[in-house]
């Protein structure tokens, strides 16, 4: 079944009735390892027909706020041309004072966000969790690579990155280390997410790669990187987030959906339900 709505025939909202808007952006041409994070948006909306939408943990619907999903932002492989679509978007979900959800796609679609969050709120942070620094300049010869994700969030707002366990020497320059938070000291030392929240400002953008996961429960990513942290360590991370400030809005990329293990896809369906449901639950 071809889904094209983020909770299938369950969740059935107009956009005017729609607090929350999901704007799918199967975009892969930046990729640089394992392609098909193109088919990621179109496998989350159908592992998301699976879920169960009372969250026990908050004793919330949060379908009821209204889900409405947009139609995919297609655009050619030209990554500029990509970032101002998922911009204009952003913006105009922004401006209408609903809650933006990117659902990628490869990193690259999430700098249109970017500049849309911090265009529409003043005092921002960008949080990013993932594997990968996504520090370089430049890559491949583009500025809006995926591995650039990082560098052009920075140009837009103060950046907080947590789980980070894989960087080129080229990008070493550009960290901040009071800001960087790398995956084998949150191991060892849990009280760091504690530090990491506390440098958000009071609002914030989450950008969630799910590489940030450990491939253990995340294979399906273009660059799965081993030593990273568990479902639930992360998910509590984000709730403290989610509850401690206000997010403006997020994004999850990086799903490459496997043909024989559809448990990432269902996982990543969570992911955005389940920060949904710490976002908006009383």
């Amino acid at each position: 079944m071809n889904v094209t709505n983020f909770g299938g025939d369950e969740v059935v909202y107009s956009y005017d009735e729609s607090e929350i808007i999901i704007v799918p952006v199967p975009y892969d041409a930046t990729s640089t390892y394992i392609r098909g994070a193109d088919r990621g948006p179109a496998a989350i909306m159908e592992a998301s027909r699976a879920l169960e939408f009372y969250d026990i943990e908050t004793g919330s619907e949060v379908h009821k706020k209204g889900i409405y999903t947009l139609p995919p932002v297609i655009s050619g492989d030209d990554p500029a041309e990509m970032t101002e679509k998922v911009f204009s978007a952003v913006s105009g979900i922004m401006a209408e004072n609903r809650f933006p959800v990117v659902i990628g796609g490869n990193h690259s679609v999430s700098i249109g966000a970017f500049r849309a969050a911090s265009e529409a709120f003043a005092g921002l942070t960008i949080l990013q969790l993932d594997a990968h620094s996504d520090l370089r300049p430049a890559y491949e010869g583009s500025h809006l690579n995926h591995a650039c994700a990082a560098a052009r969030a920075r140009e837009y707002a103060p950046l907080v990155q947590v789980g980070i366990r894989s960087m080129s020497v080229e990008e070493l320059p550009y960290v901040d280390a009071d800001r960087i938070f790398y995956a084998h000291e949150l191991w060892a030392d849990k009280s760091l997410y504690k530090k990491a929240l506390g440098l958000l400002s009071e609002n914030v953008y989450i950008t969630v790669d799910l590489d940030v996961f450990d491939p253990s429960v995340m294979p399906s990513t273009g660059t799965p990187e081993p030593g990273g942290p568990d479902y639930r360590e992360l998910i509590f991370f984000l709730r403290d987030v989610l509850k401690q400030r206000n997010v403006v809005g997020f994004d999850v990329v990086e799903l490459c959906p496997s043909e024989t293990n559809k448990a990432p896809d269902f996982m990543a369906a969570k992911v955005v339900y389940q920060m949904l449901s710490y976002k908006f639950s009383e």
